[in-house]
């Protein structure tokens, strides 16, 4: 049996101080496996640390029939994989075109607005249905497909359009009668 997987064992058995041995083998090997897919390393040493906490919340996902080593750099590489595509969703803002953030300049009576609009927004979300809340939430913040909506609501195509349809009418109502009255 390989260092690593003798450690883990002992690590489930009680020992933590195995755990710290299988971190002194294994964090730098990892953290570089990882940078070479983020090409960050700062991200790299977070995703690692991630890696070495999934040791701990899913202690028994790792079976003995494949190589300790293997299995931490396979997870390694999942979280390297989710991390791009997080990163590949945000957009880069060149530094010239973000020079009016930067800046003095920036209107700090519309931040405030858009604050305003956010926070009014959420109250609103909130007084509705639970499921709408929820679909509003997985299709507009979570920017899922009315497929994945559905799927995870185990609900049709049609019944995630239909509370989809409901929620922007209470929307509407809501907030118009709130945004009367603040006036």
């Amino acid at each position: 049996m390989e260092h690593g997987a003798e450690c883990y064992r002992r690590y489930l058995a009680g020992d933590e101080s195995a755990f710290s041995e299988i971190i002194a083998e294994f964090r730098d090997p990892v953290t570089f496996f990882i940078q070479r897919y983020v090409r960050d390393l700062c991200a790299a040493e977070d995703i690692a640390a991630d890696v070495f906490m999934d040791l701990v919340v899913h202690r028994h996902k790792y079976r003995s029939g494949t190589s300790f080593r293997t299995y931490l750099f396979v997870l390694a590489r999942s979280r390297s994989l989710d991390y791009l595509r997080k990163m590949k969703r945000r957009t880069a803002v060149p530094l010239e075109d973000a020079e009016g953030w930067l800046s003095d300049e920036h209107d700090l009576e519309e931040e405030v607005l858009q604050g305003e609009r956010a926070r009014m927004l959420h109250e609103a979300i909130a007084k509705l249905p639970p499921e709408q809340q929820i679909a509003v939430h997985l299709v507009y913040f979570e920017d899922r497909s009315y497929e994945d909506t559905a799927r995870i609501m185990k609900k049709s195509k049609k019944q995630v359009d239909n509370l989809l349809y409901r929620a922007k009418q209470s929307l509407r109502n809501i907030i118009g009668e709130e945004g009367a009255q603040r006036l």
